[in-house]
């Protein structure tokens, strides 16, 4: 690395990418638009610059980085759960994980939708709003609850790695861990090779965070250039009440169960989520920010990988604490637009569907979606309604993950206290992981 770019850590560095990424396209959006300005033919063709670089350059920059986490996803977690599960000496100490660790994705999501309709209810986002829309939406049936059960355990592991399937994926990690643990000299042969995989892995994800100012950098431009302003500009108060909540959650509810369940100090726990989030910011999507996310959990946190890797993988497919704010929130909009009055006990059972929902839809398509389609089921809310807010929704999904990580990094680490698998020394260490993302390419080129 040149001695420039050490003037800097890599948060100061995706922190300038995402900024830069915001001008740019915030300017190439008023300079150019789509509109074939400063257009210019190739082979015959009439190609505008702003179709080179936004549905162009950065689009395909954006799409590699972000494919490039995602392929670690599969690998990260299959490796890390069979590595952390083969050295449980207690097979008791796996239901302890599962039953905390759901107990508390859960917990949280009722706290987060129940602070959704009480600031939705209290400020009225959708009073005097009468806004019509072409935009028709259906949610696909979502599974019941045997079929989300059977659905757990794979018929083929290979083909559940294929899909991503997160929650195939870790019961068969899980059996997996188990079986080699109850293999004597063989399944010790093979926990070091996984252990090396592991080491492997993790210096691979250093790689692509050297890297990530660029990937976030491209996809912060091409939103900016993107975005329809006058659909936010209808929606301006639902947007900022949604952001509101889900801030406030991310802050203080997080901080509060924090400090409650570890005694630890939680500004140092939101501090070194900091990477996380902009990563969770920048793509969208838990899952692909997952292997950065376990990695902050095991190095910058001090969570012994036997916990981090059950605990965030599980987190990372079933909670959806960002998800039930939105829900929530928009639960009362649309009924407030459609001026359909919900009572006690409507609310209330927005509250229980969502969160159990939250758990049943896990690994869908489309989940926030599907989740939200069927709590306005419960209700009789036309469920046309959604189609309403999906203009400004890919701004608010971008810091309902940012929730979403940092509360599967929050359980992860109050799990590990409980169970005794964390190190404190590291959690209170301000520089602790920093080592991993200083990637020195010139030590590659000795060794080629």
């Amino acid at each position: 690395m040149s001695s420039s770019s050490k003037k800097y850590s890599l948060t100061a560095q995706i922190f300038i990418g995402m900024v830069a990424g915001i001008l740019v396209g915030s300017l190439l959006k008023w300079l150019f638009d789509d509109s074939g300005d400063y257009a210019f033919s190739v082979f015959g063709a009439s190609i505008s610059a702003y179709t080179i670089l936004v549905e162009g350059i950065f689009t395909v920059i954006g799409q590699i980085f972000i494919a490039s986490l995602k392929m670690l996803v599969v690998p990260l977690v299959f490796v890390s759960l069979v590595c952390g599960t083969c050295k449980l000496s207690d097979p008791s100490k796996l239901g302890r994980l599962g039953g905390k660790s759901l107990g508390l994705y859960i917990g949280t999501t009722a706290i987060a939708i129940t602070l959704a309709i009480s600031f939705a209810l209290l400020v009225s986002p959708g009073d005097g709003i009468s806004l019509t829309t072409e935009t028709s939406f259906s949610a696909n049936t979502p599974p019941g609850l045997a079929e989300v059960i059977i659905g757990m355990v794979p018929a083929n592991p290979i083909s559940a790695m294929a899909q991503g399937n997160m929650l195939q994926i870790i019961v068969f990690a899980v059996l997996f861990g188990i079986a080699m643990a109850m293999s004597g000299k063989a399944g010790n042969r093979l926990s070091d090779i996984f252990e090396d995989l592991n080491v492997v892995i993790m210096r691979l994800i250093g790689i692509l965070m050297s890297l990530a100012p660029y990937g976030v950098f491209a996809l912060m431009a091409k939103l900016a250039a993107t975005i329809d302003l006058a659909v936010f500009a209808s929606l301006i108060k639902y947007f900022f009440l949604v952001a509101f909540v889900l801030i406030l959650h991310g802050l203080v509810s997080y901080s509060v169960i924090f400090k409650l369940f570890t005694g630890l100090n939680p500004i140092t726990f939101l501090k070194k989520m900091r990477d996380t989030c902009i990563f969770a910011f920048s793509t969208s999507s838990s899952n692909a920010t997952l292997p950065i996310t376990l990695e902050t959990v095991t190095k910058k946190m001090g969570v012994n990988n036997s916990v981090a890797s059950f605990t965030v993988p599980l987190g990372a497919t079933i909670n959806m604490d960002g998800t039930a704010i939105m829900q929530g929130v928009a639960t009362v909009f649309i009924a407030q637009v459609y001026g359909v009055d919900l009572s006690l006990a409507d609310y209330l059972v927005v509250i229980l569907t969502a969160t159990l929902a939250s758990v049943g839809t896990a690994g869908v398509p489309g989940v926030g979606l599907i989740m939200l389609a069927m709590v306005l089921q419960q209700v009789n809310l036309p469920v046309e309604g959604i189609a309403l807010i999906i203009g400004v929704d890919r701004l608010l999904d971008m810091t309902r993950t940012m929730v979403n990580v940092t509360g599967d990094s929050m359980v992860a680490c109050i799990v590990g206290k409980s169970e005794n698998e964390m190190n404190v020394d590291i959690f209170n260490d301000p520089n602790a992981g920093s080592e991993i993302e200083n990637v020195n390419f010139k030590d590659l080129e000795k060794n080629v």
